[in-house]
């Protein structure tokens, strides 16, 4: 163990840590040198998507210091950049959110900035809303999305309701850095700042002024929809149950059960220990009472209810889950039909999707003649998009955003992906087709039939500790200084190093990618398979992405196969 380490670990056992639970971890790894310097080798990360990390002692980890130094950076900040700044806070069901969100309230309060709580756990993108409608300089939520329990996070926005920029975060990561964690902190008494007005509640008003706005996306007309569908809907014990079920109540929906044991907030996720609605063994209990009930679909949100899956009928008289592009791009062409049929298509509209995102939604789009931006990984990306049309008065250009990570949003009233709306968009789409005696996999497997059968598939690699942040490192760099010329028997076309901002053609001419810096790569070979690799920002895995169009699932899949093995081969993993 380093002395940094060592020296680190002993500073914090002597000191006063707000939470007693941490005094007991500390002790409990005293002497065991690989667990201490997990803990402290590094300071927790704050990037673009803010801090996330294992909940427990330590410089590594999220807990009430980490989270304390990092609202103390990003008010100095604040304070510097705004007069009279004022932020808004949610927070998920996760453990210890109520008392981060508190502690970060604490902060803020305690250096002149004006705060603004939900008072209740909320979705993610209520909490984008409540930044815009309170007309806050930024806000945060308290949530690891859809990571197992063991995580907590901090993400951060701006004045516009966005994940914070690259640029914004490179400054409170500064600020942050000049921050003592014991004596650079300001903070008062929660109590004493909800007391003296500093801390004050989000009402009911902004909650409800969040629902209308959901509702006001949709495009079902008196009875273009058979509403009388039967919907299973489990929040997976996070924060999505009070808005989803109210919006789609507020929507015609009376036909909704909800999933028991998921029902209410629990940050433990006893039923789902991995709680992502991208994943079957999370949706279990919804698949058990969806068959037992034989409802039309099952809708389910992730703990801080800003992503969305779904699982419907299927001709076998079971059930098939849905993945986030084969959702995306039925609500794409669903959303332009139905533009086109009331009337309502702006002109030059706009759909943004990301790199690792179907290529098959730039076909759609191009049938509907849709322009459809590109951007990179994260859905502050599509954000930024909406952001820029606002700016130049053109919001009402903007129709749908999307990304393979099953997160959806049809409008301008918040800048991140929102469950609450994409639960609300897909009941309205499968309520039209059944009015139309179609359903969900009917009109997918038609699309299939016109634009060709598109693969894709995502592969997550774990990396846990110092080393295993040192080995993906490692295989980053491989692939960007020693990039493979094939893949599959298929020679690549075009190579994009979203790192060094250049894209390069087979030919070895480069150009420039307009598109802010990132640590990924992207290949695309000559019979149209692309290849995606880049590190996850917020968790210590490497995810590659894959794309195969084909003229079967049987195809696409043998030669996905072989891709993978390719390619696991060439990295060593």
């Amino acid at each position: 163990m380093e002395k940094e380490t060592e020296a680190r670990y002993s500073a914090w056992l002597i000191q006063e840590l707000y939470d007693l639970d941490l005094k007991a971890e500390l002790e409990a790894i005293k002497g065991d040198d690989e667990k201490i310097s997990d803990a402290f080798y590094r300071d927790l990360e704050f990037g673009t998507g803010g801090l996330r990390g294992v909940i427990g002692a330590g410089t590594n980890r999220m807990n009430v210091m980490t989270v304390a130094k990092a609202s103390q950076g990003y008010a100095d900040y604040l304070n510097a950049e705004f007069k009279d700044p004022s932020v808004a806070i949610g927070h998920d069901s996760r453990i210890k959110s109520d008392l981060f969100s508190e502690t970060a309230a604490s902060v803020f309060a305690a250096n002149g900035i004006k705060v603004h709580m939900y008072p209740e756990l909320m979705p993610t993108p209520a909490l984008s809303f409540a930044v815009r409608h309170l007309g806050c300089s930024g806000g945060i939520v308290v949530t690891a999305s859809h990571n197992p329990a063991k995580y907590n996070g901090y993400k951060v926005y701006g004045p516009d309701g966005c994940q914070i920029t690259t640029k914004a975060a490179e400054a409170i990561q500064k600020a942050i850095d000049s921050v003592d964690i014991f004596t650079g902190i300001k903070r008062i008494g929660f109590k004493d700042g909800l007391a003296d007005g500093r801390i004050e509640w989000i009402g009911e008003e902004t909650v409800n002024a969040f629902i209308d706005a959901v509702s006001n996306e949709s495009l079902l007309k008196d009875n273009d929809g058979d509403k009388d569908l039967a919907i299973v809907y489990t929040p997976l014990n996070g924060a999505g149950l009070r808005c989803v079920t109210t919006c789609l109540r507020k929507n015609g929906y009376t036909n909704i059960h909800v999933v028991k044991e998921q029902e209410h907030p629990d940050g433990h996720f006893p039923t789902c220990p991995y709680p992502n609605p991208e994943i079957r063994e999370a949706l279990e209990l919804g698949l058990r009472d969806v068959k037992a009930t034989g409802s039309d679909i099952l809708i389910a949100t992730d703990p801080d209810s800003d992503r969305v899956g779904i699982a419907v009928p299927n001709k076998d008289g079971d059930y098939t889950l849905l993945t986030g592009n084969e959702t995306g791009v039925l609500l794409l062409d669903w959303i332009a039909k139905r533009r086109r049929e009331l009337g309502l298509m702006p002109k030059k509209p706009v759909a943004v999707k990301t790199i690792v995102t179907t290529d098959m939604a730039s076909r759609i789009a191009e049938r509907y003649g849709i322009e459809m931006r590109e951007v990179l990984t994260g859905f502050k990306y599509i954000g930024e998009q909406i952001g820029l049309l606002e700016k130049d008065g053109e919001a009402d250009r903007y129709i749908f955003g999307f990304e393979e990570s099953y997160g959806y949003l049809t409008g301008s009233y918040v800048r991140d992906k929102d469950a609450v709306d994409g639960s609300m968009m897909i009941a309205d789409m499968t309520a039209y087709y059944r009015r139309r005696g179609q359903s969900l996999l009917d009109v997918l497997t038609s699309l299939y039939n016109e634009y060709g059968y598109f693969y894709n598939t995502l592969h997550s690699y774990e990396f846990d500790g110092e080393a295993g942040f040192e080995k993906m490192k490692a295989m980053t760099k491989k692939l960007r200084n020693e990039p493979p010329t094939s893949f599959a028997g298929s020679c690549v076309a075009v190579r994009n190093d979203y790192l060094n901002s250049i894209s390069v053609g087979k030919d070895g001419k480069e150009t420039k990618i307009d598109l802010p810096v990132s640590d990924v790569m992207k290949f695309i070979t000559e019979s149209g398979i692309s290849v995606v690799v880049r590190p996850s920002g917020t968790e210590p895995k490497l995810k590659i992405y894959f794309s195969i169009r084909s003229d079967s699932r049987e195809k696409a899949a043998e030669t996905e196969k072989a891709l993978k093995a390719e390619l696991e081969a060439f990295l060593g993993i």
